[in-house]
């Protein structure tokens, strides 16, 4: 959603690096390119105009003056007003300290209320929680179907006494879903109310009606991201009908200018939450301004990739994994095992996205097609135990049988069995770098070398080169175009002019498990 936005940012930063000062001429233009590029977005003209001033003010004082390197402190001016504009920290739901917590969902029909319900609750869930989903949605054809629908999906019990469709109190519905959580020991409530095409008093009166009700904990008001500027205006008539607690972003996936998302926030005072960004229930999650501001200066969103990472990859089975990968005892079967692991964290296209960085090979992102994983494992899948576990044995009568079983080609089987192969050699010398689980398993060969008392250079192994694969991710990764198979495009390995200073990552810094 955010794509032209930070495009025209990139390109705005592009012109103040490798200037050794900056002018106030500099900081003219670059505020007019900003001020451009937020108005090309939908962004709200009050938030502009405070977003502009705050950014001239600070990189017009001594913060900017005294720095090395002038233009990456105003890229971190940038990002942290941008910070500022989306919330500053991450709001979390306020959980009564006497169950049930009520969350009550208000918003234009449309905006995916009832969508939203079931994601909510499956989120809340996985964390342990046991969620109601209470219909009381009356006036939509077919909106408690949907809410039934929708929780069956989530595993979640559903409360929906009225058949809907204009039949039925909705005040009642959600009074008698209190009780029902209370009796049947749910400790949250999710009551989604009726929506309208536009802002109407009835529409107000009701979902005042069901707030003095319920006495909600939390009022969520979910906005459709793709409206523009009269989500503004949405949202402050609910403000003021009925009033809410945190906003919720739905639809983020779309190809709208998003400026809903930079503005609601700052006109309401009301937080963003929650964040919907795919039509799956799975597609869903709370909304960190810090990591939308990385993402949308092209700095990637390390954080929340790592979190997904967490969510697919079982511990026990990852420090396995990794002293496999030590010791050089890693397989195609492992290698499977990881691909399938890596599906379940989204698109590919999505994940690398999350990378530092990958707005500049947006081109080459475009072609990844996840069905290459799933010819990656047909490849696998056609070979037998044996050749999984020892690929070395694998002729060109074996290869030849392999691609007829799998419906590929010789040469993709070629492809994968050498990138496995490099990528095998790449984390063994990893592994023996920075002390992976397994990685001092191999007896080590003292050598007389040159010099007193025989001590060798001590420079260590060589490592390997890469000739396809993406460090970091599963050996043999398929369907990378040139550019990004064998690591991340130009620009990039030499450094990452992008990220402002104290963004520096040090792979000795990462604690892995005591074996």
């Amino acid at each position: 959603m955010f794509e032209t936005l930070s495009d025209r940012l990139s390109g705005v930063f592009s012109s103040l690096r490798g200037k050794g000062r900056v002018t106030p001429a500099d900081i003219d233009a670059t505020a007019r390119e900003i001020r451009i590029a937020l108005l090309e977005a939908d962004v709200a003209l009050p938030v502009v105009r405070a977003f502009v001033a705050a950014i001239k003010e600070r990189s017009t004082g001594v913060e900017v003056s005294a720095a090395l390197n002038p233009a990456q402190q105003i890229i971190k001016i940038v990002n942290e007003e941008l910070v500022n504009v989306l919330g500053g920290e991450t709001r979390r739901l306020a959980f009564a300290k006497n169950p049930p917590t009520v969350i009550l969902l208000a918003g234009l029909q449309g905006a995916g209320k009832t969508t939203l319900a079931g994601k909510l609750a499956l989120h809340l869930k996985s964390q342990g929680h046991t969620p109601l989903l209470v219909a009381c949605d009356l006036q939509r054809p077919n909106a408690v179907t949907q809410l039934q629908v929708v929780g069956e999906q989530a595993g979640v019990t559903v409360y929906a006494p009225e058949p809907g469709n204009g039949v039925g109190d909705p005040v009642g519905v959600a009074r008698d879903g209190i009780a029902q959580a209370k009796q049947k020991m749910h400790d949250i409530v999710i009551v989604d109310t009726a929506g309208r095409l536009g802002v109407d008093e009835e529409m107000m009166k009701q979902a005042a009606a069901i707030r003095d009700a319920v006495n909600p904990d939390e009022i969520l008001f979910v906005v459709d991201a793709m409206i523009g500027q009269d989500a503004v205006n949405t949202a402050e008539a609910f403000r003021d009908g009925v009033g809410f607690t945190g906003v919720v972003l739905t639809k983020l996936d779309g190809d709208a200018r998003g400026g809903a998302a930079l503005s609601v926030r700052y006109v309401t005072g009301a937080p963003i939450m929650f964040a919907s960004t795919g039509e799956k229930l799975a597609d869903f999650d709370v909304f960190h301004p810090d990591r939308m501001a990385s993402r949308i200066l092209g700095m990637g969103d390390m954080l929340t990739l790592i979190e997904q990472a967490e969510g697919a990859f079982e511990a026990d089975q990852a420090e396995a994994m990794a002293a496999k990968m030590g010791g050089g005892e890693f397989t195609l079967d492992d290698f499977l095992q990881q691909m399938q692991s890596l599906k379940k964290m989204g698109p590919l296209a999505g994940i690398l996205g999350m990378l530092p960085g990958a707005g500049q090979m947006k081109d080459a992102l475009a072609n990844v097609n996840d069905k290459d994983l799933d010819r990656t494992a047909a490849i696998i899948q056609s070979m037998t135990l044996e050749e999984r576990q020892n690929p070395k044995i694998i002729n060109s009568s074996r290869r030849q049988r392999i691609a007829k079983g799998s419906g590929s080609t010789v040469t993709q089987v070629n492809a994968l069995l050498d990138r496995f192969t490099e990528a095998k050699k790449m984390m063994s010398a990893m592994a023996g770098r920075f002390g992976f689980p397994g990685a001092n398993n191999r007896k080590t060969v003292n050598r007389k070398g040159k010099g007193k008392k025989g001590k060798g250079s001590g420079r260590g192994p060589t490592p390997p080169k890469i000739r396809g694969g993406m460090p970091g991710f599963p050996p043999g990764m398929p369907g990378l175009p040139p550019g990004a198979a064998g690591g991340l495009p130009g620009g990039l390995p030499g450094g990452m002019p992008e990220l402002p200073p104290g963004f520096d990552f040090d792979p000795n810094q990462i604690k892995l498990p005591k074996r």
